[in-house]
């Protein structure tokens, strides 16, 4: 028997002799579920469920699990969920798994599909929240991997404030392709060289057959990875934790101590409120710049820190971003894929390089208990750095002296755009401007080979309300660099990017075209000017003619039929303050 399943066996014991069947004094919310004489149906309904009185007297822990079949990345979560009970079950607690959703956003790509993308951000933190408020569950732990997963289940968690963490299921591993590793980004490119007739249909086919081989999420330092190392740095994720490949044979161990820890969290009402804190956002911050991370980070963390009452704007992001170097030579921008990162140390070695340098608050508390400080330095003797390894640099002889993301201002874009820098050093471009009112009539002059070096490709009506649902453009973007324009057309839109992203793409534009954003004023043959050190962008048009040109628009005649996309249109606020749905409303509360 190891170690911890002895300590875990000791801390059942104890548990449930200080718990008793019918003991309050711990005050966990699910007492009020389950004792007394008047909670004598919910009981009986619980064991029909197969649950038994022993059950019954532990803390229950709600399992929020986004498995799914319609891709590989949550893939494997319906197995991990056991050797998270078997942790839970150690531990003295009481596992129930509940369902919620997940969206494929490499399968939706390009598709209508994609606009539910961003929107299932928010129905998977209202599902999370409905399930453990509606069954009064003491803890909760959220099984995530596809992209939006992970921040719908942190917002769910800060809002919530129950004791709990996250549990990344893991990267893929690399596809092999004539000796070489290929990711999903390696095809979306490949598109672009068969449309251009450099390599055959025939080999992207054979391209597509190896590029995802298992279970896992996409394999480059792409927005799952980049969330998953966010939500550690962050506190909500035990550190090194989502490191582990989702195949490897030490994930099993890796999930059962989340949930023997998941128990202690309720034991010592370790909630969110302790830690989610300036100093933690500050941290995953510089986390996703040092690593080269996903633009989408910006607003994802924007949603989440929305959820915990904690300030956080968008120019904090470019702030920190002059500050923190780029350390991590991960895909897109860089050579290597994720599981590479886990073998040279982990996001353990990212957080050490950084707190060397005070590029990091250590202090920061986080969700097992101990500071960042702590758990990244104890992390070591389990997770050594890899002798010779190349993949996460020193900060004295970083890949760029600041970091992969920076926020743009300008007459184009009032409340703010983003841009990734890593792995280019392209930094102004002035262009005339070819204006689309989609993705599709985008992609369709793509395809047909109708954008010119030089230009800037305007992508509009994409945003969150606009869309909706603010769709990623990462199928334009393959294309233009499979063409082999990625370095002489630059890209700007109200959307998003993917993770997988690289090249002059500027995204998430507030306000949006849809509200009468400045990007929906600009015309064909306008010169924009991006400038990425001045961090503005501009158009060469005059005041007056703007003025004439709005005096002309019209909202766009954008009617989603009755459901999820009507409503959410009609409730998102501006991609500057993260894509939520309440934005704006909270000052009015009465109270707030």
């Amino acid at each position: 028997m190891s170690r911890a399943t002895v300590r875990a066996a000791e801390s059942r014991k104890e548990w449930l002799q200080n718990m008793g069947s019918g003991d309050q004094s711990m005050d966990l919310p699910s007492r009020g579920l389950v004792v007394g004489r008047e909670r004598a149906a919910a009981r009986a309904m619980l064991k029909g469920a197969g649950y038994t009185d022993e059950d019954l007297s532990r803390p229950l822990i709600g399992i929020a699990n986004t498995w799914i079949e319609t891709m590989p990345c949550n893939l494997g979560l319906r197995a991990l969920a056991a050797d998270v009970k078997r942790g839970i079950r150690e531990a003295g607690g009481t596992p129930m798994e509940f369902n919620t959703i997940a969206v494929s956003d490499g399968v939706a790509m390009g598709t209508q599909g994609m606009k539910a993308s961003l929107i299932s951000r928010e129905v998977i933190a209202d599902s999370i929240e409905l399930v453990c408020r509606g069954h009064l569950l003491d803890g909760v732990v959220a099984l995530v991997g596809c992209d939006k997963t992970i921040p719908g289940a942190a917002m769910a968690l800060a809002r919530l404030d129950l004791p709990g963490c996250l549990l990344y299921g893991g990267a893929i591993q690399p596809g092999k392709f004539r000796g070489q590793d290929v990711t999903i980004i390696d095809v979306f490119e490949a598109i672009g060289k068969a449309e251009a007739g450099t390599i055959s249909d025939q080999e992207l086919h054979d391209l597509e057959d190896v590029a995802c081989p298992g279970a896992g999420a996409c394999g480059g330092q792409f927005t799952a990875n980049t969330m998953a190392m966010a939500v550690e740095l962050l506190g909500l994720a035990p550190l090194q934790t989502g490191g582990v490949p989702a195949t490897d044979a030490a994930k099993p161990e890796v999930a059962a101590e989340v949930g023997r820890q998941v128990v202690a969290m309720v034991r010592d009402g370790r909630r969110p409120s302790t830690y989610l804190t300036e100093a933690s956002f500050t941290n995953a911050i510089a986390g996703v710049m040092a690593s080269g991370g996903s633009t989408n980070a910006v607003l994802h963390l924007l949603a989440i820190a929305h959820e915990a009452d904690v300030p956080l704007h968008i120019d904090d992001f470019d702030a920190i971003s002059r500050r923190t170097p780029w350390l991590a030579d991960l895909r897109p921008g860089g050579r290597f894929n994720a599981v590479d990162l886990t073998r040279a140390g982990g996001v353990a070695l990212m957080a050490r390089r950084l707190l060397e340098h005070g590029l990091l608050r250590g202090e920061a508390g986080t969700c097992t208990g101990e500071t960042l400080a702590v758990a990244a330095n104890s992390a070591e003797a389990r997770w050594p750095e890899l002798g010779g390894q190349e993949v996460v640099r020193s900060v004295p002889s970083p890949l760029s002296e600041t970091g992969g993301t920076v926020i743009l201002h300008g007459p184009l874009a009032p409340e703010g755009a983003v841009v990734k820098v890593a792995g280019h050093q392209w930094r102004l471009h002035t262009g005339p401007a070819r204006t689309f009112d989609s993705e599709e009539a985008a992609m369709a002059a793509v395809s047909a080979r109708q954008v010119a070096t030089g230009d800037v490709v305007v992508i509009r009506y994409e945003g969150p309300r606009g869309g909706p649902g603010m769709r990623e453009m990462l199928g334009v973007t393959g294309a233009l660099v499979g063409q082999g324009l990625g370095d002489s057309v630059a890209l700007l839109t109200d959307g998003r990017f993917s993770g997988a992203t690289h090249g002059l793409m500027v995204g998430h534009i507030a306000p949006e075209a849809a509200v009468g954003g400045p990007i929906s004023l600009v015309e064909d043959a306008d010169l924009i000017t991006i400038d990425v050190e001045q961090r503005s962008i501009s158009l060469a048009v005059s005041d007056a003619d703007l003025e004439m040109r709005r005096a002309r628009w019209r909202p766009p005649s954008i009617q989603p039929k009755p459901g999820v996309f009507s409503r959410y249109a009609s409730l998102v606020g501006s991609a500057a303050q993260g894509a939520v749905l309440d934005s704006g409303l909270r000052e009015a509360r009465p109270g707030a």
